[in-house]
């Protein structure tokens, strides 16, 4: 299969019924969902649940009802899986807090979360310097750092994700990865280059 297809391509192609098309579109978010349930559940479960068991009944939901989206973007269907990945969260808090139906407000007040960790994803790539234009033509930003962040030393990609993600100062950080606050700093910055020598070769 040719691997080289934009998403929007991508998503056309599975729009016609190619399943394998399909398959490899929904894989591409895989790391993007990953992120954004570890910041979700770190939220609201904190370690009662998996992030990977989200992301996949998030990606089998999609798969299941790939039929009724109706989009045509990258940007469209990212928003799409947000919103069932937060039913599903939903779904899993209501088994956890042992309540029962449906709750709409729930749902949505999750999908709002997500939507937020995905626009400081957005803010946390963008070059201040770059112009709109530049902006509007690359690639759903959050996508690729959680790509890039994929392709860091496990290290590294804690580090950042405690730091830039979740809002903890280093003191916490240093207490989370139990390292002492200096290597902690050293152990960012590095992260930090690695992060922006991976993000320049995925351009």
């Amino acid at each position: 299969m040719n691997t080289s297809l934009s998403p929007d391509q991508l998503l056309g192609h599975a729009q016609d019924g190619n399943p394998e098309h399909l398959g490899q579109l929904l894989e591409n978010y895989r790391h993007y969902l990953h992120l954004l349930a570890r910041l979700e559940i770190g939220r609201n479960l904190q370690a009662k649940l998996d992030a990977s068991d989200l992301v996949q009944d998030t990606l089998l939901e999609a798969h299941r009802n790939f039929s009724h989206f109706q989009g045509s973007s990258e940007t469209q269907f990212v928003c799409w899986l947000r919103q069932i990945m937060a039913a599903s969260l939903a779904n899993l808090l209501r088994r956890y807090l042992g309540t029962q139906g449906r709750d709409i407000r729930l749902e949505r007040q999750l999908a709002i979360q997500l939507d937020q960790s995905s626009r400081l994803l957005d803010r946390g790539l963008i070059d201040p310097g770059s112009s709109p234009s530049q902006q509007a033509s690359r690639r759903e930003q959050a996508v690729l750092l959680a790509d890039a962040l994929a392709r860091l030393p496990e290290d590294y990609r804690e580090v950042i994700i405690l730091r830039h993600l979740q809002g903890l100062s280093f003191a916490e950080v240093s207490s989370r990865m139990e390292r002492s606050l200096d290597s902690v700093e050293k152990l960012w910055m590095r992260g930090l280059a690695r992060l922006r020598q991976v993000m320049g070769g995925m351009e």
